[in-house]
């Protein structure tokens, strides 16, 4: 499916998310995010953070409203299709990585473009499995490629999960907290990588995290207030 550039990566219209009947975790009136930009997601323990990541990437689904990832609107879909979408069009680092432990570090990061032609025909003549291993080279897992990621440390693991992301230039990254478990200097690697390989994609990116000493990095911030009540409202304008 083709997107018309001029059409928001992102675009939410009177969203709400609730655990439990009348108890928000998300309210937000109002959110766009054009194509190619930036986003740093800013926000207290209890604002939603993650929570919001998961229904832009249709792990979760709104209670109500629109959530529109490039055009399409996520919150009538049914569950294997919001998956399909996801597999397609977006690259998801989950704050738990969420790796398949019986599988190796490359097999891993080779999962987006196993599971979808459009993503894979996005390599163009690149092979993927050197399209894994030079994303795992560039995150400093490169000997680590046939390892089990059980085998792995934390930080390792999350730079596997990082690599699955951005494998087959996704339109839209979503990371939360991709750099908890990085050294600082891994953690400068790691974000060079990611902002190199998004411009040369054209991706979208939208970033959680608690360090806002990264917020100079992107081309926005967006900032999550702590949702009280079920009455309290989010109104994120552009």
């Amino acid at each position: 499916m083709k997107h018309d550039a001029a059409t928001p990566a992102v675009a939410l219209s009177n969203v709400r998310f609730a655990y439990r009947a009348g108890t928000d975790v998300v309210a937000i009136d109002t959110l766009t995010i054009a194509r190619g930009e930036t986003v740093f997601l800013h926000g207290p323990s209890g604002s939603g953070k993650t929570t919001l990541l998961g229904l832009l990437a249709g792990v979760l689904t709104a209670t109500s409203g629109s959530v529109r990832i490039l055009g399409t609107d996520l919150t009538p879909l049914s569950s294997g299709a919001r998956d399909a979408f996801r597999a397609q069009h977006l690259g998801y680092v989950f704050q738990q990585f969420n790796l398949i432990p019986y599988l190796s570090v490359r097999e891993n990061i080779l999962l987006p473009v196993r599971l979808d032609k459009a993503r894979r025909a996005r390599l163009g003549s690149t092979d993927p499995v050197k399209a894994a291993d030079a994303l795992a080279r560039d995150l400093d897992i490169g000997s680590a490629i046939t390892s089990p990621v059980t085998e792995l440390s934390v930080g390792q693991q999350q730079r596997v999960a990082v690599a699955r992301a951005l494998i087959g230039s996704p339109e839209v990254v979503i990371c939360d907290e991709p750099t908890s478990a990085l050294d600082s200097d891994r953690r400068q690697r790691f974000l060079e990588l990611l902002f190199a390989s998004c411009n040369k994609a054209g991706s979208t990116l939208v970033f959680v995290s608690h360090d806002f000493s990264l917020q100079p990095l992107f081309s926005r911030t967006v900032e999550l207030p702590e949702i009280n009540t079920a009455s309290a409202v989010l109104a994120l304008e552009n």
